[in-house]
């Protein structure tokens, strides 16, 4: 296994370990620490909490369905309809029977309603189980995009945090170049004095220590885009301190899993596999709650009121209204069949995507197991490429000392080691960066 971390990264741990790095006031930061501090304030993870929130919002609004709604209401109606008048007139419970009543010319009659109604749906052929059904899997799918986004996070973080010190060697190595450089020039310049060497060595040195100067302000360069890429990981502010701490013990991966045995794994634990069949569910759910639109609908009401002329209530003019309404729709413009392959297309969507999220898992494992045995390769390499610069350049500079080599040898001497060293440092921390984007890969930090 190409395991960095040995120790799971607990959220109460992580909220301590970040709570007492800022009440200390440190502002340098080790791999764990930034690490920890991203994954309480990086906004993207932030957003992901937001929606499961916004998931869990959904479930509530689908089980609401599964309780009775009630509401109230007021109307004011008038009216000289005679048979809506004498209506209003009998349920206002003001009929009079005597001679003066005139049945036919009732007159403008007002009647004020407030009333309280509850509905309770009975069967909706099965679209609220469905729909609730598929809510529930919306938080599922929700969580295992946010476990996603935190294994994303933990590689850029740590990929980010090797880039810079990678930097930071690099322009360890052009100091120490420019130093060496300065120190020849400076000798070159005394012999040239002195007649012992030509003008064209010191004019190269020159050129030389040009470009070493050249790749330092490349290098610093880099460490601030580096560290301006972390802080933004890390949620932190452009103006706020910002510094890496570079003591650390890093183990160099070990190639001891086939990727074979790393697809296994891959496949068994990365979040963006299990949410892909979560939402090949939610689409078989809502295909299911779409089809319910072809069989009929329940509901149970019952309504209370009072009807009256004026505002004034009275038990003596209430009335209740209790049934159950049964409804089928006939014909709905081919809406429904519609909705149904709307729905269908989703599922096939849904189940391409989840192959598509296969071979995109598949293609991330194979891609990181090849970077970290390249760069295992390239280290052996570039190592026995640093010892062999280094001789080299302290016989060159014996041999400048006696005069028996021009200050051209010595510059390619110089030239060489610069990047044999750089590229033994490029080496190492591609090992760890491809060892950090196979971790990702297999889904270690979920």
């Amino acid at each position: 296994m190409f395991n960095l971390y040995k120790k799971p990264l607990l959220v109460a741990t992580l909220i301590l370990s970040s709570t007492n790095l800022l009440a200390a006031g440190n502002n340098s930061y080790t791999l764990q620490q930034a690490i920890n501090y991203a994954l309480i304030n990086n906004p993207n993870l932030q957003i992901m909490q937001d929606k499961i929130a916004q998931a869990e919002a959904q479930l509530g609004i689908a089980m609401s369905n599964f309780y009775p709604s009630i509401k109230t209401s007021l109307s004011y109606t008038h009216t000289t309809n005679p048979s809506l008048a004498f209506g209003m007139i009998i349920a206002q419970r003001r009929l009079d029977f005597s001679p003066t009543t005139d049945f036919n010319n009732p007159g403008g009659v007002d009647n004020y309603r407030p009333e309280v109604t509850a509905r309770y749906s009975l069967f909706r052929g099965g679209q609220d189980y469905y729909n609730s059904k598929a809510a529930e899997l919306g938080i599922d799918a929700a969580e295992l995009n946010k476990s996603a986004v935190r294994n994303h996070l933990i590689q850029t973080v740590s990929s980010t945090f090797y880039a810079y010190l990678a930097t930071i060697e690099v322009d360890h190595v052009a100091d120490r170049s420019i130093e060496a450089v300065k120190k020849e020039l400076q000798q070159s310049k005394n012999r040239y004095e002195a007649g012992s060497t030509l003008k064209s060595d010191v004019l190269s040195l020159q050129v030389q220590l040009a470009e070493a100067q050249d790749t330092k302000i490349q290098t610093a360069n880099a460490i601030e885009l580096t560290k301006t890429s972390l802080k933004t990981l890390l949620g932190i502010n452009a103006h706020e301190a910002f510094e890496i701490d570079p003591k650390n013990n890093w183990t160099l991966p070990q190639a001891s899993q086939s990727f074979d045995e790393l697809l296994t794994v891959a496949m068994s634990q990365r979040p963006e596999t299990q949410a892909a069949n979560k939402h090949i569910e939610i689409a078989q759910k809502n295909l299911n709650s779409v089809k319910g639109a072809y069989l009929p609908k329940a509901d149970a009401y019952v309504s209370y009121g009072s009807d009256s002329k004026n505002l004034d209530y009275s038990t003596t003019r209430d009335n209740v209204t209790a049934g159950v309404m049964v409804e089928l729709d006939i014909f709905s413009g081919f809406r429904d069949s519609s909705k149904i392959k709307k729905a269908e297309h989703q599922l096939e969507i849904a189940k391409k995507s989840a192959i598509q999220t296969q071979l995109m898992i598949e293609n991330a494992v194979k891609s990181a197991h090849l970077k970290v045995l390249e760069a295992l390769a390239r280290i052996k390499v570039t190592t026995s490429s640093v010892t062999a610069s280094d001789e080299a350049l302290r016989l060159v500079n014996e041999q400048r000392k006696a005069g028996t080599v021009t200050v051209t040898r010595y510059i390619e001497a110089e030239v060489a080691r610069d990047k044999s060293h750089a590229r033994n440092i490029a080496a190492r921390f591609d090992a760890l960066r491809a060892e950090a984007e196979l971790n990702r890969a297999i889904g270690m930090w979920k």
